[in-house]
Protein backbone atom coordinates (compact mmCIF):
# COMPACT_ATOMS: atom_id res chain seq x y z
CA UNK A 1 0.00 0.00 0.00
CA UNK A 2 1.03 3.66 -0.70
CA UNK A 3 1.01 5.83 1.73
CA UNK A 4 1.59 9.57 0.67
CA UNK A 5 2.94 11.89 3.64
CA UNK A 6 3.10 16.29 3.57
CA UNK A 7 4.71 17.50 6.19
CA UNK A 8 6.90 21.13 7.21
CA UNK A 9 11.17 20.46 6.26
CA UNK A 10 13.65 22.15 5.39
CA UNK A 11 14.20 23.45 1.83
CA UNK A 12 18.35 22.98 2.12
CA UNK A 13 18.14 19.37 2.96
CA UNK A 14 19.39 17.48 -0.17
CA UNK A 15 16.05 15.70 -1.16
CA UNK A 16 14.57 19.09 -1.26
CA UNK A 17 17.36 20.73 -3.12
CA UNK A 18 17.06 18.06 -5.64
CA UNK A 19 13.10 18.93 -6.02
CA UNK A 20 13.67 22.42 -6.45
CA UNK A 21 16.36 21.97 -9.21
CA UNK A 22 14.17 19.65 -10.91
CA UNK A 23 11.17 22.44 -10.45
CA UNK A 24 13.90 25.14 -11.82
CA UNK A 25 14.51 22.96 -14.95
CA UNK A 26 10.87 22.65 -15.92
CA UNK A 27 10.30 26.41 -15.46
CA UNK A 28 13.34 26.91 -17.28
CA UNK A 29 12.05 25.08 -20.44
CA UNK A 30 8.55 26.62 -20.31
CA UNK A 31 9.71 30.18 -19.88
CA UNK A 32 12.29 33.67 -20.62
CA UNK A 33 14.59 33.84 -17.31
CA UNK A 34 12.99 37.16 -16.83
CA UNK A 35 9.47 35.45 -16.51
CA UNK A 36 10.38 32.81 -13.55
CA UNK A 37 10.32 33.98 -10.26
CA UNK A 38 12.58 31.48 -8.39
CA UNK A 39 13.52 31.30 -4.89
CA UNK A 40 16.51 29.31 -3.65
CA UNK A 41 16.19 26.86 -0.93
CA UNK A 42 18.05 29.40 1.15
CA UNK A 43 15.26 31.99 0.11
CA UNK A 44 12.34 29.31 1.50
CA UNK A 45 14.22 29.22 4.94
CA UNK A 46 13.32 33.42 5.83
CA UNK A 47 10.96 33.65 8.88
CA UNK A 48 8.00 34.61 6.65
CA UNK A 49 8.36 30.74 4.02
CA UNK A 50 6.64 27.67 5.34
CA UNK A 51 8.11 25.32 3.00
CA UNK A 52 6.39 21.37 2.60
CA UNK A 53 8.14 18.64 1.43
CA UNK A 54 5.42 15.70 -0.02
CA UNK A 55 6.50 11.68 0.33
CA UNK A 56 5.21 8.67 -1.28
CA UNK A 57 6.57 5.75 0.92
CA UNK A 58 9.14 7.72 2.76
CA UNK A 59 10.84 9.48 -0.91
CA UNK A 60 10.31 13.11 -1.54
CA UNK A 61 8.05 13.73 -4.44
CA UNK A 62 6.92 16.95 -4.56
CA UNK A 63 7.23 20.26 -2.49
CA UNK A 64 5.51 23.80 -1.77
CA UNK A 65 5.78 27.06 0.14
CA UNK A 66 3.64 29.72 1.85
CA UNK A 67 5.16 33.22 2.02
CA UNK A 68 3.01 35.25 4.72
CA UNK A 69 2.61 38.39 3.62
CA UNK A 70 3.20 41.65 5.66
CA UNK A 71 -0.07 42.92 4.35
CA UNK A 72 -2.38 39.99 5.44
CA UNK A 73 -2.26 36.90 2.84
CA UNK A 74 -0.47 34.26 2.15
CA UNK A 75 1.53 33.33 -1.18
CA UNK A 76 1.31 30.08 -2.43
CA UNK A 77 5.17 29.49 -3.86
CA UNK A 78 7.55 26.04 -5.21
CA UNK A 79 4.82 24.06 -5.97
CA UNK A 80 6.06 21.11 -7.73
CA UNK A 81 5.59 17.21 -8.16
CA UNK A 82 7.78 14.93 -9.37
CA UNK A 83 6.14 13.89 -13.00
CA UNK A 84 6.39 10.78 -11.93
CA UNK A 85 4.41 10.93 -9.43
CA UNK A 86 1.48 13.21 -11.14
CA UNK A 87 -1.73 11.88 -10.74
CA UNK A 88 -1.99 10.37 -7.38
CA UNK A 89 -3.48 13.58 -5.85
CA UNK A 90 -0.10 14.71 -3.84
CA UNK A 91 -0.49 18.33 -5.45
CA UNK A 92 -4.10 18.44 -3.91
CA UNK A 93 -2.57 17.13 -0.62
CA UNK A 94 0.37 19.59 -0.38
CA UNK A 95 -2.13 21.86 -0.87
CA UNK A 96 -4.78 20.98 1.62
CA UNK A 97 -1.74 21.30 4.17
CA UNK A 98 -0.89 25.18 2.98
CA UNK A 99 -4.31 25.92 3.38
CA UNK A 100 -3.65 24.61 7.05
CA UNK A 101 -0.71 26.27 7.91
CA UNK A 102 -2.13 29.37 6.35
CA UNK A 103 -5.36 28.81 8.62
CA UNK A 104 -3.18 28.13 12.02
CA UNK A 105 -1.26 31.84 10.71
CA UNK A 106 -4.56 33.57 10.41
CA UNK A 107 -4.52 33.93 6.77
CA UNK A 108 -7.54 34.43 5.28
CA UNK A 109 -6.66 34.65 0.96
CA UNK A 110 -4.16 33.02 -0.69
CA UNK A 111 -2.85 34.32 -3.58
CA UNK A 112 -0.40 32.61 -6.46
CA UNK A 113 1.34 33.23 -9.78
CA UNK A 114 1.63 30.92 -12.61
CA UNK A 115 1.89 30.78 -16.03
CA UNK A 116 -0.30 29.64 -19.47
CA UNK A 117 1.91 26.74 -20.12
CA UNK A 118 1.05 25.30 -16.56
CA UNK A 119 -2.00 24.13 -17.71
CA UNK A 120 -2.57 21.46 -15.67
CA UNK A 121 -1.58 23.63 -12.50
CA UNK A 122 -3.86 26.27 -14.01
CA UNK A 123 -6.64 23.15 -13.44
CA UNK A 124 -5.66 22.29 -10.25
CA UNK A 125 -5.95 25.12 -8.75
CA UNK A 126 -8.98 26.08 -10.34
CA UNK A 127 -10.88 22.89 -8.89
CA UNK A 128 -9.15 23.91 -5.80
CA UNK A 129 -11.39 27.08 -5.84
CA UNK A 130 -8.68 30.00 -7.08
CA UNK A 131 -10.14 32.36 -9.82
CA UNK A 132 -7.80 34.94 -11.40
CA UNK A 133 -7.43 37.91 -10.43
CA UNK A 134 -4.95 41.25 -10.85
CA UNK A 135 -1.19 41.06 -10.21
CA UNK A 136 -0.05 41.86 -6.71
CA UNK A 137 3.39 41.76 -4.69
CA UNK A 138 6.14 42.93 -6.67
CA UNK A 139 4.87 41.20 -9.69
CA UNK A 140 4.17 42.97 -12.87
CA UNK A 141 1.78 41.87 -15.76
CA UNK A 142 3.67 43.56 -18.67
CA UNK A 143 5.28 40.59 -20.34
CA UNK A 144 2.02 38.67 -20.10
CA UNK A 145 3.31 35.26 -19.06
CA UNK A 146 2.01 35.17 -15.52
CA UNK A 147 -1.47 34.46 -14.72
CA UNK A 148 -2.33 35.53 -11.22
CA UNK A 149 -5.10 33.59 -8.82
CA UNK A 150 -6.66 33.87 -5.36
CA UNK A 151 -8.82 31.76 -2.85
CA UNK A 152 -10.18 33.08 -0.28
CA UNK A 153 -10.48 30.46 3.20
Amino acid sequence: MTTISVARSDPTAPDARALIAALDAYLGHLYQPEDNHLLDPEQLTAPDMRFLLARRDGRAVGCGALRIDPSGYGEIKRMYVDPVHRGLGIAGSIMSALEQLARAEGIGLLKLETGEPQREAVRLYQRLGFTRCAAFGNYSCGGGASIFMEKTL
